[in-house]
């Protein structure tokens, strides 16, 4: 779980530049960032509303040592 102030920084890039904060949450080469990107491009509302979605709705699980059973 991000800290207050990192997730405060995170909604403020994300209002400023929608795909940037999508992008500093999830990683660059993201469906996510490629969504946020044509939201952004057809409408600066609709980008802004999935980027506070994606920082604040989504969670990835980024621990490296994480590992999972496949079978």
């Amino acid at each position: 779980m991000s800290s207050g102030l990192a997730l405060f920084c995170e909604i403020i890039i994300a209002i400023l530049l929608p795909p940037l904060g999508v992008c500093l949450k999830t990683g660059c080469c993201t469906v996510e960032v490629l969504i946020c990107v044509v939201l952004t491009i057809l409408g600066y509302v609709p980008g802004i509303i999935y980027a506070l979605y994606a920082i604040l709705f989504t969670h990835r699980h980024t621990d490296p040592d994480h590992y999972t059973a496949v079978a």
